[in-house]
């Protein structure tokens, strides 16, 4: 079966909606990744929920081209959490017929974190979307044994699902043993990148990294390989390499040519 791959929101940041999928469909791949919902308030996302004309415009984009919609961003789980504060957001999901909506965990209080994460579960479930918990470092889910142990003690909801991203494995203790360890009914998609490997970077640090900073694969020193070898051969890749200096030489549509070709060979 054929690898199919994603262009993430940050591989694809400087485009619209609509422009993501058209971008995506030049360069070789099946759906998109969209942040419809800032990751802080104020912070850069991509406008279409409560923007009929995008919503049009993004649908007529994927008709044409045949590219989906796989994941949308973000939802944090925080200390005071609604889950029917994303109302708009999984109504604008299930009009793009997205699969997934990548969650964040920063409730210090696991076991309130773990009730919240299974609320959200159930109030996603209507809509045909999987709640992808990933694990990040400076994140009160710090480690792929943090992510399923708060799934498993939700009950491991239908739609519960943890997302792996190659830089915060290669920047947390998560080690390869443990990414083998998750089920593979809670394996829905994985992002690649590169970076410096290491767990001695500051919170500051990490963050820039993961936001301005990415390597393309091959460059830096995670073990890309190796966490695709103990991945599922046939998961979904989420191709997440945003660099704002090397793409000053690049526009949208050659920057996500190059990122799939990086990534190709980690995991074709």
């Amino acid at each position: 079966m054929a690898r199919v791959y994603s262009l993430a929101y940050l591989s694809s940041h400087r485009c619209t909606p609509p422009e993501a999928v058209r971008v995506a469909a030049a360069n070789g791949y099946q759906f998109v990744g969209l942040r419809l919902w800032p990751n802080a308030p104020g912070a850069p996302q991509q406008f279409l929920i409560d923007q009929p004309t995008v919503l049009i415009e993004t649908q007529a984009a994927m008709a044409d081209t045949g590219v989906g919609i796989f994941d949308v961003e973000i939802i944090r789980i925080g200390e005071g959490f609604d889950p029917h504060t994303w109302d708009a957001l999984y109504e604008a999901c299930a009009a793009l017929k997205a699969k997934a909506i990548l969650v964040a965990g920063d409730d210090p209080d696991e076991a309130r974190l773990t009730q919240h994460y299974a609320r959200l579960c159930e109030v996603m479930l209507p809509y045909g979307l999987t709640a992808d918990l990933e694990f990040m470092p400076w994140t009160a889910v710090k480690d792929a044994k943090s992510a399923l142990r708060i799934v498993q003690n939700a009950g491991t909801p239908t739609n519960a699902g943890i997302l792996v991203d190659a830089l915060h494995v290669g920047r947390s203790t998560t080690t390869l043993d443990d990414i083998r360890a998750i089920p593979r009914s809670l394996l829905h998609y994985a992002q690649i990148c590169d970076a410096v490997a290491g767990t001695h970077f500051s919170t500051e640090e990490m963050i820039h990294t993961a936001r301005c900073e990415r390597l393309l694969p091959g460059d830096g020193t995670i073990d890309i390989q190796g966490l695709f070898n103990a991945l599922p051969a046939d998961l979904p890749v989420s191709v997440e390499v945003v660099n704002f200096e090397r793409e000053k030489t690049a526009n949208p549509s050659e920057w996500a040519r190059i990122c799939l070709a990086a990534s190709r060979p980690f995991t074709g």
